[in-house]
């Protein structure tokens, strides 16, 4: 099963940067979002593919007009934040306001609930499990934003495995549905390969390999993702540079043959697919 997702942010939206991390700066960079969008979704419209667009709410109330778009495309939405924060760096009270401004946003355009979440920089992690919960107190039924290796942002939730697959999460008796980020091996290192900068870094025969050898597979890409043209964004650290611009000029090509080679669902046709009395259920 190969889960096609998107995070709907612009292209300035990169954690861990000074330049870009308040929210009163936003407005001040240039809008690259509705034609990076517009891109992505004629290709998924000849691919005849449908994906969930995980949508921050400041995008929701920014863009409306792009929101109404990818609906009308066939396509279905997630939150993805508010205001692109990392979960680890604030407090539950935070969390929950912050969800529960981006859920409102988000059904606001769409006339829709919304019932599935992903966190910024996949950034849950062991210190900040409450957000499970938080989730689940505000209708979140699947959440996305478990990843096993560590990583900038967080990550390192070992519990889930050696090959992460569709899991149930069980917090004080009360259940919620994870699809967490997908992991392959490479000479015996865990690596990841389906989305972001992961998947811009790998080299197509090692991701078509590695697509072919899982039988899990959760994809995740951004519209800045395929926007070679983008500005490049002052004071990133030689790192933080690499990662958010490497193989810009190749990647929308090496999309486009991704989701040619494989066949891929959106997050709640895989929720149809996905049988929760046979999954593994971790106790949180």
């Amino acid at each position: 099963m190969n889960i096609l997702t998107f995070d709907l942010e612009e292209w300035f939206h990169i954690l861990d940067n000074d330049n870009t991390n308040d929210v009163k700066s936003w407005p001040k960079f240039e809008y690259r979002l509705k034609d990076n969008v517009d891109r992505i979704l004629e290709l998924l419209d000849d691919k005849a593919c449908t994906a969930t667009f995980f949508s921050l709410g400041w995008i929701a109330k920014q863009y409306p007009d792009i929101l109404r778009n990818i609906q009308s495309m066939g396509h279905n939405f997630a939150s993805h934040s508010d205001v692109h924060k990392l979960v680890c760096n604030h407090s539950k009270v935070f969390f929950r306001n912050d969800l529960e401004r981006s859920i409102k946003s988000i059904e606001d355009v769409i006339g829709e609930k919304i019932t599935a979440y992903r966190a910024p920089g996949f950034s849950i992690t062991s210190e900040c499990l409450w957000a499970f919960e938080e989730m689940i107190n505000q209708g979140i039924e699947i959440d996305c934003s478990v990843f096993s290796l560590n990583h900038a942002h967080g990550g390192g939730l070992k519990n889930f495995g050696d090959t992460p697959t569709p899991s149930i999460i069980n917090i004080n008796g009360i259940k919620l549905k994870e699809f967490p980020i997908s992991t392959s091996t490479f000479f015996s290192r865990k690596i990841i390969f389906s989305g972001g900068g992961y998947f811009r870094f790998c080299p197509y025969f090692l991701t078509k390999h590695n697509m072919k050898k899982t039988n899990y597979v959760m994809s995740y890409f951004h519209p800045r993702d395929f926007d070679y043209d983008q500005p490049v964004i002052k004071d990133l650290s030689p790192l933080r540079r690499f990662k958010s611009y490497y193989g810009l000029n190749k990647s929308f090509d090496k999309f486009s043959r991704f989701i040619s080679d494989f066949d891929f669902v959106d997050l709640y046709h895989a929720d149809k697919l996905t049988d929760w009395d046979s999954v593994n259920e971790y106790v949180i």
